[in-house]
């Protein structure tokens, strides 16, 4: 049998803040559509510099958790070589070397092979930007 391949962009609205933004429900209405039950792969990809994907448990304060460790990691002081008009973006512009711009996850009988507290998650600390795109590909 050969192999088939799906692919979607959706666009996510985030917010003037930092944020994460749960995926895991578009993941899943997407391989509703495109695995038809068959085993495969999600392909989780976001073009962006300033956004990352992460696979973490949220709602039990790793959210929050994770946003603070970040900006440890990457302030948005004036460290940065930024152009004056947007303090902390070149910072900002590392994210990905630490939360990628993509996730590969297995897909079991058409459904996210996911634990108990994991979610998919879209990492932006762009807060010029509140639309991103997000592409979902399935292959089986």
């Amino acid at each position: 049998m050969a192999g088939t391949f799906t692919t979607r962009t959706i666009t996510i609205t985030t917010s003037s803040t930092e944020t994460l933004h749960d995926l895991t429900n578009a993941c899943s209405a997407f391989l509703r559509e495109a695995a038809h039950g068959h085993n495969g792969l999600l392909n989780i990809f976001t073009r962006h510099a300033t956004s990352g994907l992460a696979v973490i448990e949220t709602g039990a304060g790793s959210d929050d958790d994770l946003l603070a460790a970040l900006r440890d990691v990457l302030p948005t002081d004036d460290r940065s070589q930024d152009h004056p008009r947007s303090p902390g973006h070149s910072i900002a512009r590392m994210l990905p070397a630490l939360v990628p711009p993509h996730a590969t996850l297995p897909v079991v009988e058409g459904e996210l092979e996911l634990g108990a507290s994991q979610s998919v998650v879209l990492v932006n600390t762009d807060r010029d930007n509140p639309e991103r795109q997000v592409r979902l590909s399935f292959l089986s």
